[in-house]
């Protein structure tokens, strides 16, 4: 049983703990709005994009000529995928909950004699992946010395895995990363970007994907400077769902830390009043039985 002077440092531990996640959960509270607005004015603008060149896609009528970046190399041999993750903990499972879908998607493709490329962008994602994955794992890429990534970071991702695909190094190309729903809530999307690839639209999007455009100049040369700034557009919208997510995910894990930190804190205080009561106690009786005993 521990002594009466263990249990008040443990309190005393528990309770600077516990200032710590809560200072960790406003200041999470604080960049959060600032995230998801971010996150929300971006989504229009890459779903826009998207339509643009599907429906330059479908308004095609030669298709063997048509850029590779859209129709991809023919081939389904090598997969690249680009994990998405913070560099920094203490966000609950943000970090696994992505490298989970990545890992199932990973072993889909090792069971069909698929060749696997991995880029880990963020430390987090990175040591998840590299005690199992590791061979697989070509470069890694983190930003944890920037203060804010911008689209300046989301260009850099985008320019490595347009150089790779001019070497043909690989066929297909997928991007792994949470989407932001609300606080509680942060969903992990596989989004393939190599070649572009319909993603599950309603029926209000398939009707704007119809609507008929006059391209100027051509769709050819349209295209062809459209879709590598498509790419780094995909990866700067998956780094805006990764910011709010994270911080919408580490608000919530800290606000529970909290939360367990002063049920924590009751249980020890409890047994501490209950021992200081004990040795209290059992003080009075040897002090009466010395008396009795004179």
């Amino acid at each position: 049983m521990p002594s009466l002077d263990d249990l008040r440092k443990r309190i005393s531990s528990v309770k600077s703990t516990q200032k710590i996640t809560k200072a960790m959960k406003m200041v999470a509270a604080a960049k959060l709005r600032k995230a998801q607005e971010s996150a929300e004015k971006g989504r229009p603008f890459s779903r826009k994009m998207n339509d643009i060149i599907l429906n330059l896609t479908t308004s095609m009528s030669n298709t063997d000529n048509a850029p590779k970046l859209l129709i991809g190399t023919g081939k389904d041999e090598t997969h690249l995928c680009v994990i998405m993750t913070a560099d920094r903990g203490l966000c609950g499972g943000f970090n696994s909950n992505v490298c989970k879908l990545a890992k199932v998607h990973f072993e889909k493709n090792l069971k069909e004699n698929k060749n696997l490329k991995i880029i880990t962008v963020g430390t987090k994602g990175f040591d998840q992946l590299k005690r199992e994955y590791g061979k697989y794992i070509i470069e890694k890429i983190t930003f944890k010395d920037k203060r804010q990534i911008g689209f300046v970071e989301a260009e850099v991702i985008g320019k490595k895995i347009l150089d790779l695909f001019e070497k043909k190094e690989f066929d297909k190309c997928t991007l792994f990363f949470n989407q932001f729903k609300n606080v509680i809530t942060q969903t992990p999307q596989a989004q393939q970007i190599i070649p572009a690839k319909k993603n599950g639209n309603s029926e209000k999007e398939e009707k704007q994907e119809q609507e008929f455009y006059e391209f100027e100049p051509d769709q050819d040369e349209i295209l062809e400077d459209l879709l590598p700034k498509n790419i780094s557009t995909q990866v700067y919208k998956a780094f805006l769902e990764n910011a709010a997510s994270e911080q919408g995910s580490r608000m919530t894990a800290m606000d529970n830390a909290t939360r367990n930190a002063g049920d924590l804190v009751e249980k020890l205080t409890i047994n501490y009043n209950r021992s200081r009561q004990a040795s209290i106690t059992k003080e009075l009786i040897e002090i009466i039985s010395g008396a009795e005993s004179l």
